[in-house]
């Protein structure tokens, strides 16, 4: 049978010839997008190592930070907003001591300063421990007293015959942070609760080596407190650093 027609077209080709070259067709193209399938697999799964040697997978990403809180009160109260009147009721006056511009109060081994402006108005809170996060001061024990006025922490009415058992007074601090910051605290919980701080520096204090952590609040709005400073103990023989003193500071300052 020719091949050729009249008018120089082709012929066309047997069916068992058109079935091959068909076949052979497909199993080229197939072939074709199998490998440039497996090509773009094999990048993005793998990175070649820069030096050589067996491909290793791609690292994953590193978490993101974890997002900072600001802060609003301590002791209780919101500087740039509460009254020298408000911190008296809360505290009473028995314990409190004057000079200009400043009201402290004392207990035991704390010590609690609040800044005034003109107006009586708190500018600044800052809570001081001189025992350097040694532990809570200890609580006076009167087994004639009922009602035990203590200013850093809630009055509460008890019995003779509990405190003869040893049971104690179980009050509650009064002066932390509005998110629970207490003096005595390790470090690791005020990371957990505000998380790194603007900045790190040393500090020393009566001849003591401490660490400053700074606290910037601006971005949290200009109707909050700005600065937050907490003095910690350095970690030593493996002890964690201990925060032994807060500052939260208004606007103004």
């Amino acid at each position: 049978m020719p091949l050729w027609r009249k008018g120089n077209r082709p012929a066309q080709l047997p069916g068992s010839l058109r079935a091959c070259r068909g076949r052979s067709r497909r199993f080229v193209q197939r072939t074709f997008w199998a490998l440039c399938l497996l090509a773009m697999i094999a990048t993005v799964q793998t990175v070649a190592h820069p030096f050589g040697g067996e491909a290793r997978q791609k690292p994953t990403p590193k978490a993101t930070a974890a997002k900072k809180a600001n802060e609003l009160t301590l002791a209780g109260l919101r500087p740039g907003r509460d009254s020298v009147t408000k911190a008296k009721t809360k505290f009473g006056t028995k314990n409190m001591s004057a000079t200009d511009g400043a009201i402290f109060w004392n207990c035991g081994d704390w010590k609690m300063t609040l800044d005034l402006d003109a107006r009586t108005a708190v500018r600044a809170v800052i809570v001081s421990d001189s025992t350097f996060g040694k532990g809570h001061p200890q609580t006076p024990r009167s087994h004639e007293a009922r009602n035990i006025p203590i200013p850093c922490y809630l009055q509460t009415t008890s019995t003779a015959r509990s405190l003869e058992k040893g049971e104690g007074l179980n009050l509650k601090n009064l002066w932390t942070t509005g998110k629970g910051l207490a003096l005595g605290d390790a470090v690791e919980r005020l990371t957990s609760l505000y998380g790194e701080p603007d900045s790190r520096s040393p500090s020393t204090k009566d001849g003591q080596p401490l660490e400053l952590w700074y606290y910037a609040f601006d971005w949290a709005g200009p109707d909050v407190p700005q600065v937050m400073e907490v003095v910690c103990t350095r970690e030593k023989e493996g002890q964690p650093g201990r925060v032994v003193e807060i500052t939260l500071a208004a606007p103004s300052l």
